[in-house]
């Protein structure tokens, strides 16, 4: 196996100092033009996990499991919100066919009181007459 030179290269050197100050700079824009963290910060890409991924795909993953436990919950909101309204109407419903029931139970019991008071008065009359 070869041994790498040990020797300082002046020139190259400077060339890497000078690519670190662009890449500094860069990341410097990136943090001031996307401050709500949208982009990717040097932090966040020297930030592996035990298995060498990095943890902005998780927290990514954890914003779109979260966004999906979010939607469906809504979602199932939604359509038991509307079950019970569904319910209310079809309440509403009974109860209407109830009350127009009672009411014409009502005329109808009526009507009976008045026929019972028309037969009693007859049979009284009758009665008087014997």
């Amino acid at each position: 196996m070869e041994r790498p030179s040990l020797e300082i290269n002046l020139p190259d050197t400077h060339e890497e100092g000078k690519l670190y100050v662009v890449d500094s700079l860069n990341n410097l824009n990136k943090l001031n033009v996307c401050p709500d963290g949208s982009q990717h910060t040097p932090d966040e890409e020297e930030n592996t996990g035990a298995t060498g991924e990095i943890t902005t795909g998780s927290n990514i993953r954890n914003q779109c499991l979260f966004s999906v436990t979010f939607i469906l919950t809504l979602i199932i909101s939604l359509a038991l919100v509307s079950f019970v309204i569904f319910l209310i109407i079809q309440t509403r419903n009974k109860m209407d066919q109830i009350s127009s029931r009672l009411i014409a139970e009502k005329k109808n019991i009526e009507e009976l009181k008045k026929m019972n008071d028309m037969i009693l008065k007859h049979l009284n009359q009758s009665s008087i007459k014997e």
